[in-house]
């Protein structure tokens, strides 16, 4: 059980890792579409192609999220990321606690 447990909590603590790299990428992300970055810099690349997918996704099913020039979505994935931190991981984390508790 211990092994089971150490196991889940690595495996939450990844997952929490890869949802808070996403979400500096969705921040860095909007930040550029502030400025006039270029678009042909590499990193610009990167982080429009990392992110457009979610966004033209999200905009599809909820086309409220731009509203003229003020486009919502960065903000409403920010907000699943953040939920997908705080309850996924933090569920994971608290069941390997208790597996760890049985097992003593």
């Amino acid at each position: 059980m211990i092994v089971f447990s150490n196991l889940l909590k690595a495996t939450a603590l990844i997952i929490d890792l890869l949802l808070q790299a996403y979400l500096w990428i969705v921040i860095a992300s909007a930040v550029i579409t502030w400025v006039n970055a270029d678009p042909w810099n590499p990193i610009v690349k990167f982080l429009r192609k990392s992110t457009s997918p979610v966004f033209i996704r999200l905009r599809t099913w909820f086309p409220f999220f731009s509203l003229g020039a003020i486009d919502f979505t960065p903000m409403a994935v920010i907000a699943v990321i953040m939920f997908l931190r705080y309850f996924v991981v933090g569920t994971m984390i608290d069941y390997s606690i208790l597996l760890r508790m049985r097992a003593l």
